[in-house]
């Protein structure tokens, strides 16, 4: 076996392909979630996708539609309770997705299936079937497609909501939409990672470029290409370790973030 037996497989090819694609939209959002600190609100919403997608399966509907629909409804209850409430918005996140990820789990267990809970939470891009590719492309396509229109708008909206709203910005419009970007970014990633998994695919390039530069343009740039690159190695390396991908790829990306640490110390250091 050598080094380029996996491009051998058709299957691994594609996972290649996916891999570098759903990297690239997780690291373009990442930049705007890190600068926001909304880390926790990736989390909460890509376990809340759970009885979204049993009840897709149930209906007969793609398992994307229900996994943006149960991510949407979080998102949006969030932004409610938060903003009818004295609640804190980290408080809210946690009653929120603790409770539709227990009801999703509740509903997985009444649902007669062949479908495997794993391949669910943890991902399966090394099995992922034409018509999960063609819903990642799609998601994935919608996804980047907003944020490079609105792209400074987001920016000013994360970066000082204060600010956006005295220049005449709707910053509720930009909440909201920033929450469905977040969905439509999470079921872009749930063939690849999992809905456990993606939460570090959203966080962790952000966290690497951010220690590396100061500015946005750099950090988006750094940012996708050590979560392109840490996808795709993550691939490679799962299949001469016959693990499992998603954990592979975020392992990488957990290296690439330990990298980035290391340097910025020792060149702190030696300045």
């Amino acid at each position: 076996m050598t080094w380029l037996t996996p491009l051998q497989y058709p299957f691994m090819v594609e996972a290649l392909l996916v891999s570098a694609l759903v990297g690239t939209v997780c690291a373009v959002f990442s930049c705007y979630l890190v600068l926001k600190g909304w880390s926790l609100m990736g989390d909460a919403i890509s376990h809340a996708v759970l009885p979204g997608i049993v009840i897709a399966y149930m209906l007969g509907l793609p398992l994307a539609v229900g996994a943006f629909a149960a991510g949407l409804l979080c998102a949006l209850s969030i932004g409610w309770i938060k903003a009818s409430t004295r609640i804190k918005e980290d408080t809210v996140m946690g009653i929120v997705f603790t409770g539709m990820f227990a009801l999703g789990l509740v509903l997985f267990t009444k649902v007669q299936t062949d479908a495997h809970l794993n391949h669910i939470l943890f991902g399966n891009i090394l099995g992922i079937e034409h018509d999960d590719l063609l819903q990642t492309l799609i998601a994935s396509a919608a996804t980047l497609t907003v944020i490079l229109l609105r792209r400074k708008d987001l920016m000013l909206f994360c970066f000082d909501v204060a600010h956006a709203r005295a220049i005449g910005l709707n910053t509720t419009l930009l909440y909201y939409l920033l929450l469905s970007l977040l969905a439509g970014t999470i079921v872009a990633s749930m063939q690849a990672v999992g809905i456990l998994l993606v939460v570090a695919m959203l966080v962790t390039p952000g966290c690497t470029a951010r220690l590396l530069t100061d500015r946005f343009d750099r950090m988006l740039i750094i940012s996708t290409a050590s979560s392109v690159l840490a996808s795709c190695l993550g691939v490679y390396a799962s299949f001469f370790l016959n693990a499992a991908t998603g954990a592979c790829i975020v392992l990488a990306q957990a290296a690439m973030f330990a990298g980035a640490l290391v340097w910025k110390r020792t060149r702190r250091i030696r300045i």
